[in-house]
């Protein structure tokens, strides 16, 4: 599993991971966005990351963390089986700061989707209200 953390250590990730689930790391302080393919040069992973790499700010002002669930590795089967997705097909999973699934697509979600979604959630309402 590859991560790409924003604000958030990787030690935090692995830090009781054997008796965790695969994201209790991040429940209540960060969104994941989950993306799951079969292997590295997935075609719909490289544009969901192209689509992300220019976003980072405001993936930083959502406290919004990439993981990748990529290949047949341990943590990528554990990632798949908690949020029960294909492993041979490319999935984008929003999970909010509760930990659960918000927004599932089988195509790269474009970066404004996945805001817009992210801003309509109460917490993160909440959040901006209280800037």
């Amino acid at each position: 599993m590859r991560a790409t953390l924003i604000g958030l250590g990787l030690a935090a990730l692995t830090a009781g991971a054997a008796t965790a689930g695969p994201l209790d790391a991040y429940r209540w302080r960060s969104r994941v966005l989950v993306l799951s393919a079969p292997d590295p040069d997935d075609a719909a992973l490289r544009a969901q990351r192209a689509a992300l790499g220019p976003m980072r700010g405001g993936a930083a002002e959502r406290d919004l963390v990439v993981l990748e669930a990529v290949g047949d590795g341990a943590e990528a089967r554990a990632l798949r089986a908690h949020l029960s997705l294909p492993a041979g097909e490319f999935r984008a999973v929003l999970v909010g700061k509760d930990g659960g699934a918000k927004l599932t697509e089988a195509a790269p979600i474009p970066p404004q989707k996945l805001f817009a979604t992210i801003d309509a959630m109460p917490m993160r309402r909440g959040e901006i209200r209280g800037r």
